[in-house]
């Protein structure tokens, strides 16, 4: 623990990219294969399942230092990380252990999980007296599931290809999966890493390998720009941008392996691409799209069908239906069950765009425009759906039938140069993709909790929940009797603050009677809906830290309550119905675009209004 102790300190302690792989290629040279094991594990992006809730470890540091819950939430507030706040309160009297990273999760972290609260009162206490500072503060994390750390799963990739001088991009591959919480880290598994290229056949765990995933970037520029920044139209292939989980389809040694490009195996969740693939030859990489794809009404597939096209809307040669809300997605996704039900409401698909492997044969490297043409005649006969590639005669033409991307249920537009390779990541280096997405929806909402961010946040306020009117006000007066009576006797008896979920946060609300009753049917109340932490400057949060301070009604531990005063514009891509939030809509990706400080309060939207965005 003390090596990768040390380790973390010193990733944390630079913003040097040279440094952080410099860092990481010791450690890699120095550390026994089982403790590098885990250690690729974590530093790039494994999750480690929460064995000890956090609030527990709470109650288990305040006993072992000896003050008063309030003590420590008051160093809470201060410090702004749970896990170092623990780490500075427990007495300096241990007595460090040398045991490895690898002993440490697997004969003691992992063992937690489902012991009786004493033992693992006994335990925790025991294990804090073994480690230094530094070590307790990453124990914490590790046994309340927080770890984070600031270095990318590039520079995991790139170090550990110069320590064993393997190329990154076989790395890379091979690094596809790894991080799944299904498997645990070994030895065997690190060295597989970090094997030569001709030391033998791949193992039997490797012919379902997926690619590392190549990723666009964000295209903002204004349409009349694009003929001098992109070139001409005839250069590029562009495709509708749609809303489903970026998958690959593995078709090796008879067998069909689905995965996310969250890099876990999805397989057994999505039957219907499995049975789609089967039928594909050996030694074929897909890249695209799992999404919903609804129909009207069954019907026989045309006589002679070969590769499927997206719709056109109603009255434009739709037939064969359209792709669905990504709401109806997340249905799937979190289903342990499938039953006919669920596989009828809910039928999924794979919108195919790119061919990674041909025959076996690893195609990356070769033009956009023939990866594109090989696709095709791979797929011609297939039940496969394919993206289609429209055709235009000026980006203007294009800017103008982007206009109707929420109207066909997509996000945009992709654009890939038709003599680019398929690269590894979000590069430029090896071919070129950028996403053309369709402004965000936005609407006007109040600031009524914050919470502290983390890592160089930690002391400044910068996690919000925002509400909007569940009615619009009749005037001016009438929201500011609501916002008087707030600061008179704070939130009304039942309304919770949110304990850092997104799920809570959209649960709570704010009401307006100032005796701590419910508001009765049909006052006016402010109705919280999202959370957001993204989009302003860090000169804006400090400003807007500043006023929450000042306006704080209540502290709920880490969140503050505060009198509502600033409005935000709030940006999201998607909108859906949900039950699970007391006001009945969840939004996807939620961003703050801007602070109104031009809009009064009661201008702010209302739940009115976030109905009319789910009918577009």
């Amino acid at each position: 623990m003390k090596r990768f102790a040390a380790l973390f300190a010193e990733l944390d302690a630079t913003t040097s990219t040279n440094a952080k792989v410099e860092a990481l290629q010791r450690y890699f040279e120095q550390a026994p294969a089982a403790d590098a094991a885990w250690a690729v594990y974590f530093l790039s992006g494994g999750k480690p399942r929460q064995v000890v809730p956090t609030s527990r470890l709470t109650i288990l540091a305040c006993e072992v230092a000896g003050i008063a819950p309030w003590l420590f939430d008051e160093c809470y507030q201060a410090v702004g990380d749970l896990a170092e706040t623990i780490a500075h309160v427990l007495p300096r009297d241990s007595e460090p252990t040398d045991f490895g990273l690898a002993v440490w999760v697997e004969e003691r972290l992992l063992p937690l999980r489902g012991l009786s609260e004493p033992e693992i009162a006994q335990r925790m206490k025991a294990y804090w007296r073994e480690l230094d500072a530094q070590g307790r503060f990453l124990l914490t994390k590790l046994v309340g599931g927080g770890f984070r750390v600031g270095v990318s799963k590039l520079l995991v990739q790139r170090a550990l290809a110069a320590h064993a001088g393997v190329d990154a991009k076989r790395v890379a591959q091979r690094m596809m999966g790894y991080t799944d919480g299904k498997v645990t880290p070994s030895v065997e598994r690190f060295q597989a890493l970090i094997a030569g290229h001709d030391e033998g056949a791949p193992a039997p765990r490797d012919e379902g390998q997926p690619y590392p995933f190549f990723l666009a970037h964000q295209l903002d520029a204004p349409p009349e720009v694009f003929a001098s920044r992109l070139g001409p139209v005839a250069d590029w292939q562009i495709e509708w941008k749609y809303d489903g989980i970026r998958g690959q389809v593995v078709k090796r040694a008879g067998r069909v392996w689905l995965w996310s490009r969250g890099e876990e195996l999805v397989t057994e969740r999505f039957p219907e691409i499995e049975a789609l693939a089967a039928q594909l030859p050996d030694g074929t990489v897909l890249d695209g799209e799992i999404m919903v794809w609804k129909t009207p009404h069954p019907r026989p597939l045309p006589e002679g069908e070969g590769v499927s096209t997206l719709p056109l809307p109603p009255g434009e040669g739709w037939g064969e239906g359209g792709p669905a809300p990504f709401a109806l997605l997340q249905q799937r996704i979190g289903r342990k069950t499938l039953t006919k039900k669920v596989l009828a409401e809910a039928p999924v698909t794979f919108m195919a765009y790119d061919l990674l492997e041909h025959d076996g044969q690893d195609i990356r490297n070769r033009p956009q425009r023939e990866r594109r043409e090989r696709l095709e005649a791979l797929l011609e006969g297939t039940r496969f759906k394919v993206s289609p590639v429209e055709s235009g005669a000026s980006w203007l033409e294009y800017a103008k039938r982007r206009e109707r991307s929420r109207e066909l249920g997509v996000e945009g537009f992709m654009l890939k140069r038709l003599d680019a390779a398929y690269g590894t990541g979000r590069t430029k280096a090896e071919g070129l993709w950028w996403k053309w997405k369709i402004d965000p929806m936005t609407i006007d909402c109040v600031l009524i909790y914050a919470q502290a961010g983390h890592g160089r946040r930690a002391s400044v306020y910068t996690d919000y929940t925002f509400a909007v009117w569940n009615r619009a006000p009749a005037s001016p007066q009438e929201a500011d009797a609501v916002i008087e009576g707030m600061s008179a006797a704070g939130p009304p008896r039942g309304a919770k603050a949110p304990s850092g979920g997104s799920a809570a946060a959209s649960a709570a609300s704010v009401g307006a009677s100032p005796a701590r009753e419910p508001p009765q049917p049909g006052a006016l109340q402010l109705v919280a809906f999202a959370k957001a932490y993204s989009g302003l400057t860090d000169e804006e949060f400090r400003q807007v830290d500043a006023i929450i301070r000042k306006s704080t009604l209540e502290k709920f531990g880490p969140v503050r309550s505060v009198k509502p005063s600033l409005v935000f514009e709030l940006g999201f891509e998607g909108i859906n119905r949900s039950p699970r939030h007391k006001s009945g809509i969840a939004v996807r990706f939620p961003r703050m675009l801007r602070i109104r400080f031009d809009k009064p309060l009661h201008e702010a939207n209302t739940l009115q209004d976030l109905e009319s965005l789910l009918k577009l």
